[in-house]
């Protein structure tokens, strides 16, 4: 027999104490069910007969009463609805006799009933006035009176009756209710025992093969467990074995292999500079190599409940939000920049970590954890912060020479030092095109320099859309007619005012403007947008020029970046200003763009009032 069927045999006495109980208990509820039909269908329908009856025997007696002091007399057909209600409640009551007296106490009242209805025809024959007064007073009135004290009288017999009958219920009721305990207890103590005992004696091969599974998995490789039979607990014993005999056979022959596969996988990530750091899916921490234990003094035998304790609050949260970004299944992090480096003041000094983090994958491809590499990027950082102070510097020192040489150029160009040849105004001229190229590259730098040092001030107030779109259009109109370029404004109407510093969104508008001009051809469209978009007001720069490849419009918003084959003489710095001043301003930057079917640059601005 299957293990299945000899557990089902083993649950077989439960089940027929159950059923027995089941039995007894459906047998009493039908008998105390009985007892209370019994009630409402001998006693109550009695008793409804008999207030019915006084009811309709007060409707002819208030009709009679109302004639007798001269009113109007009740309509003929209410007096004959009550006389048949009277009649059919009598009958009912005359066939439900179930108390001793009752049958009695009915003839009293049918015999009453038929002098109140002889007496009530007199009455009706009676001249009008004090004679009709007299015949209810005097014989209709005490009819009356003896009527509904009959019918009184079977209605107190049977209220009295129900009460006797309910106790004698309940008597029944609690008889039955111990009769059920004390047998529900004897059978499931029975059925429990016989159930329990065979469900042991069938289970007790099964103990032998968790035993044997116990021992193997605290290392002894010899345990085994030895069964006879044919059923389920026997083939897993069988299986079991097997099992056992291949692992011991494995675990002997590659051991060592994964011994040493383990230490080669430790030394490599302990030979690595940068801290690295792994966590589990519940923030356990799985291993760290040589560098996070130095450096942030992080050891896997120190790990406790909150194994980042040790880490200072800045570290803590940056590999947190790594691990948080992982686990919410956005793939690994790669950072965009040193803007995404963390200050760290080590025992030796200060250090700049720039955090990354991969997934961990587990044998069905599931993330099972996240490994945090804070690569140190200190000189990267010095670096990067020695070109900027670098490119300040000479942008300021520029400044100031370029202004004069601007003001010399200008100079001879209107001739003010005397006449020119055409040979001597074209260089004069290109030179002054060089000149106010070069003053644009100066004052991008000196933008560029401001936003890194966090001086980016703002002079916010609310201004139009619409005037804000069309200052920005009229100021390169004359650029885009030489080229053949048409310009539009798309504003939807009725836009609130943008909070926003005047001259930096102008400076926005024209990076962003004087670039659809500078790489669409001629013939070809630049529409300037503006709409309401979830508190804030979105502004679209269309241009139809070549566009952007997508692997290339991730780039264009970084420092110094160009497209290769533009052709462009500028520093690569307008857009990545124009993104600093849209973010200093609350909003957001993006790039919708397609090769061949032109670009759209949007950014958003805070709407008055709603910032």
């Amino acid at each position: 027999m299957s293990l299945r069927g000899k557990l089902l045999l083993a649950q077989l006495p439960l089940g027929i104490a159950l059923m027995a109980i089941a039995v007894l208990a459906g047998t009493a509820v039908t008998k105390l069910g009985e007892q209370s039909a019994y009630i409402l269908k001998d006693n109550y329908r009695s008793v409804l007969a008999a207030q019915r009856m006084k009811d309709s025997l007060e409707e002819l007696d208030r009709g009679a009463f109302f004639v007798a002091v001269g009113r109007p007399a009740p309509e003929a057909e209410r007096v004959q609805r009550s006389r048949r209600l009277f009649d059919e409640e009598l009958r009912v009551e005359e066939g439900n006799i179930t108390e001793p007296g009752e049958g009695e106490l009915v003839e009293v009242l049918r015999g009453q009933w038929a002098r109140y209805l002889e007496k009530l025809e007199a009455f009706g024959r009676a001249p009008e006035g004090e004679t009709k007064a007299r015949a209810y007073f005097d014989a209709l009135e005490p009819q009356y009176r003896a009527v509904r004290d009959s019918a009184d009288r079977i209605l107190v017999l049977n209220q009295d009756a129900m009460p006797r009958r309910s106790d004698r219920a309940q008597r029944s009721a609690a008889g039955f209710v111990r009769l059920i305990i004390a047998a529900a207890l004897a059978l499931s103590l029975a059925g429990a025992w016989a159930a329990t005992a065979l469900t042991g004696r069938l289970l007790k091969p099964l103990s032998v093969v968790t035993m044997a599974v116990r021992r193997f998995g605290e290392g002894d490789l010899k345990a085994r467990a030895r069964l006879t039979g044919r059923d389920e607990v026997a083939a897993l014993a069988a299986e079991f074995n097997d099992m056992a005999d291949r692992l011991e056979v494995y675990r002997k022959s590659s051991l060592g292999e994964l011994l040493l596969a383990q230490q080669a996988s430790q030394a490599a990530i302990d030979s690595l500079p940068d801290p690295v750091i792994m966590l589990g899916l519940s923030g356990e921490l799985l291993n760290v190599n040589a560098a996070a234990t130095s450096l942030l003094n992080l050891s896997v035998e120190k790990n406790s409940a909150n194994p980042l304790a040790a880490l200072s609050p800045t570290i803590r949260a940056i590999v947190e939000r790594m691990r948080e970004h992982v686990f919410a299944g956005r793939g690994p992090h790669v950072p965009k920049g040193f803007e995404e480096a963390v200050r760290f003041v080590a025992a030796d000094g200060e250090r700049y970590l720039l955090p990354r983090a991969t997934p961990i994958y587990g044998e069905e491809n599931e993330v099972a954890g996240v490994a945090v590499v804070l690569s140190d990027v200190t000189r990267l950082w010095r670096a990067d912060e020695l070109k900027n102070n670098l490119v300040a510097f000479v942008a300021h020192e520029f400044r100031t020479p370029l202004t004069s040489l601007q003001m010399a150029v200008h100079l001879c160009t209107e001739e003010a030092a005397g006449p020119l040849t055409e040979k001597q105004a074209d260089l004069l001229f290109a030179a002054r095109e060089d000149c106010n190229r070069l003053q644009t590259i100066v004052n991008d730098l000196l933008d560029v320099s401001r936003v890194h040092e966090g001086e980016l001030a703002l002079s916010t107030e609310a201004l139009g859309v619409e005037d804000l779109v069309s200052q920005a259009l009229s100021a390169h109109r004359t650029a885009a007619d030489e080229k053949g370029l048409s310009l539009a404004s798309e504003v939807l109407p009725g836009l609130a005012p943008v909070l926003a510093d005047p001259e930096r969104v102008k400076l926005v508008f024209a990076n962003l403007i004087g670039n659809a001009i500078r790489y669409t051809p001629s013939g070809g469209r630049i529409a300037v947008r503006a709409k309401a978009e979830d508190g804030m007001t979105r502004f679209e720069v269309a241009d139809t020029g070549p566009g952007i490849p997508r692997e290339q419009q991730a780039l264009v918003f970084e420092k110094f970046y160009r497209l290769p084959g533009s052709g462009s003489q500028g520093a690569g710095l307008g857009l990545f200003i124009a993104r600093e001043v849209v973010r200093a301003h609350g909003g957001t930057i993006g790039i919708d763009s397609e090769v061949g079917r032109g670009t759209t640059i949007w950014f958003t601005l805070p709407t008055a009032g709603q910032s």
